[in-house]
C-alpha cells in the first residue's frame, strides 16, 4: 500500500498524527494513526481495505446485526468481555478491538478500529481510550433514542479550528 496522506487526528493532541494508507486505485484503504513516531490504532475501510478475521470470521464489510451476535455470543460463552461503547459501538477491551459502522453503496456495513495492547483494556472509552477523535465522527452503530451519526445534528463540539479528515 502506497501513503495518500497523513492529517492530524485528534484536536486535544495535536502530537497524533493520522496517515492514509491506499492500493493503485488511490483508495483509502487502512488509516494508522501514530504518537511519538509509534503506532498506537489502526482502522480498516470497509469498502476498500484488506480483510481482517476473528477465529476465522471476517469482521469487514459485515452486517452490523451479523457480527454483534457473533460477537456477543463469544460474550456468553466467556470467550471475550464484549460491551457497548458509550457512543454505541461494540467493542471488546481485551482485544483492543472496537467495532464502528461505514455507509457503503446505500448499506451499514462494519469497520474494525484496533488499538495496541496496552490501551486495549480500555478501548471502548471514547474519554480516555486510544482512538483518536476522528474515528468517533460520522456514522455510528445505530440504537434506540440515539441520533445515527456523531455529533449529532445541531450539536456543536468544541473542536476549535480542528476539522475531521473525513
Amino acid at each position: 500500500m502506497a501513503e495518500l496522506r497523513r492529517f492530524r487526528a485528534d484536536p486535544s493532541f495535536w502530537e497524533n498524527l493520522g496517515v492514509e494508507f491506499g492500493t493503485e486505485c488511490a483508495e483509502p484503504a487502512v488509516y494508522a494513526y501514530f504518537a511519538e513516531g509509534l503506532l498506537f490504532c489502526v482502522a480498516v475501510d470497509a469498502v476498500h481495505g484488506p480483510q481482517v478475521t476473528l477465529w476465522g470470521r471476517d469482521l469487514i464489510a459485515c452486517v452490523p446485526a451479523d457480527l454483534e451476535r457473533f460477537l456477543l455470543h463469544a460474550h456468553d460463552c466467556e470467550v471475550l468481555n464484549v460491551r457497548y461503547v458509550p457512543r454505541g459501538n461494540l467493542g471488546a477491551e481485551g482485544l483492543g478491538l472496537v467495532v464502528r459502522v461505514q455507509e457503503a453503496a446505500g448499506n451499514v456495513v462494519t469497520r474494525p478500529v484496533m488499538v495496541a495492547r496496552v490501551w486495549a483494556d480500555r478501548c471502548t472509552d471514547d474519554w480516555e481510550g486510544a482512538i483518536p477523535e476522528c474515528e468517533w465522527v460520522g456514522r455510528q452503530w445505530t440504537y434506540p433514542g440515539h441520533s445515527a451519526h456523531w455529533p449529532p445534528p445541531g450539536y456543536a463540539p468544541n473542536w476549535g479550528d480542528w476539522q475531521p479528515p473525513f
